[in-house]
């Protein structure tokens, strides 16, 4: 009764080999799953907050969340949260190497900081015994909109080049202190810029890549571009951990995040939809049943594929494909697929409901018999 939902030959992408880490008690890089990953955007030393949108990122399926920590009372706040977090917690950090310490000792579980911005060699390295004695891992986080001076004098504006000597020159300041517990990215809001800068940075370091279009924009435009910027890379097997920076809810970062992974077949979570835009054909309404099941399938998190399709030109096909499936037809009612099999036949009106069933119990067969395999 396993999900129709499989990866077949054709669909497969060859991840880039890269070494693991951990962050917290979740692996990263090597052949962990690509994590998904967000960030607060609460006033950091508002525990209760913080705490709130830590968990409702957690619950859409946020592997990692970073909290930014800019002052002494957000690193004090980070304690409580990260013992109220439901998965590991990355302090991110900018300039004041004391907040880095801070993070360390409040336990979280990574930093993201450019070690070259710092200060001096004593300070980078008391950082980095602060990480190595609290087990924490360290983000590098090369931004196209913060490079060094140096580097912009170097090169005269930002360019793959610069951010790529960039993340290299941090590697070289971490590894020289003997640490190798980290990741690294490259980000900037221009896709092709990004895109170039993390093919280079692909070809040089072994080190997991954490990918992302920085400052991509709004729900609709930063969803567009992350999809095309990560997409692109994710596609040629870049890319051990992601986060989708929008203007918006962090909890629609993750949700486009996994949107992003499930559909080129890296990660499965949920109910993927598969729906056609509509058109005089259609036998229901099929843009608001699509926004109903939408809502209603939020809390199945066992991965299964659903087509809802207005009619019968494409419907029957696309339902051979899904676990369930519903079909529009004539006179009101449509049939349903169970399985990749024709069952029975529905009448319009009791389509949401009876769908959110069907659904519900497929899910609980796809979870007996995940469970069982597990047993064996």
């Amino acid at each position: 009764m396993s999900s129709l939902h499989s990866i077949r030959p054709w669909r497969q992408i060859d991840r880039r080999k890269s070494r693991q880490i951990m962050v917290g008690n979740v692996p990263v890089g090597g052949d962990a799953p690509i994590t998904v990953q967000t960030m607060t955007n609460t006033d950091s030393s508002d525990v209760a907050a913080t705490v709130a949108q830590v968990q409702a990122c957690a619950e859409a399926g946020a592997d990692i969340v970073r909290v930014s920590t800019p002052d002494e009372s957000s690193t004090k706040a980070l304690r409580e949260v990260v013992k109220e977090s439901p998965v590991p917690i990355v302090a991110d950090i900018h300039f004041h190497y004391k907040r880095a310490i801070e993070a360390a000792e409040a336990g979280a579980a990574c930093l993201r900081i450019n070690p070259g911005n710092i200060g001096d060699a004593t300070r980078v390295r008391e950082v980095i015994k602060a990480a190595k004695d609290h087990g924490c891992s360290i983000r590098i986080g090369v931004n196209a909109g913060s490079l060094e001076k140096h580097l912009l004098d170097k090169y005269a504006e930002p360019c793959p080049e610069a951010m790529i000597e960039s993340g290299m020159d941090h590697i070289r300041i971490l590894q020289d202190n003997d640490f190798h517990e980290f990741k690294i990215s490259c980000k900037a809001s221009d896709v092709f810029l990004a895109a170039a800068a993390y093919q280079g940075l692909a070809e040089i370091t072994d080190a997991p890549i954490h990918l992302g279009i920085t400052e991509a924009g709004g729900l609709t435009s930063g969803t567009i571009k992350s999809a095309i910027g990560l997409g692109n890379l994710l596609w040629s097997g870049i890319g051990d951990t992601i986060r989708v920076s929008l203007s918006a809810d962090p909890v629609e970062e993750v949700k486009v995040g996994y949107e992003i992974l499930k559909s080129l077949g890296l990660r499965h979570r949920g109910v993927n939809i598969i729906s056609c835009p509509s058109c005089a054909r259609q036998g229901f309404d099929v843009i608001k049943t699509v926004e109903a099941l939408e809502k209603r399938l939020e809390h199945i998190k066992t991965p299964m594929s659903l087509s809802i399709i207005g009619c019968v030109v494409n419907g029957p096909g696309e339902a051979l494909m899904t676990d369930v499936g519903f079909t529009g037809g004539g006179a009101g009612s449509g049939m349903v697929y169970l399985a990749g099999k024709q069952s029975h036949k529905l009448s319009n009106d009791q389509m949401v409901e009876h769908i959110v069933e069907q659904v519900e119990k497929r899910a609980s067969l796809i979870e007996a018999e995940m469970a069982a395999d597990a047993a064996e």
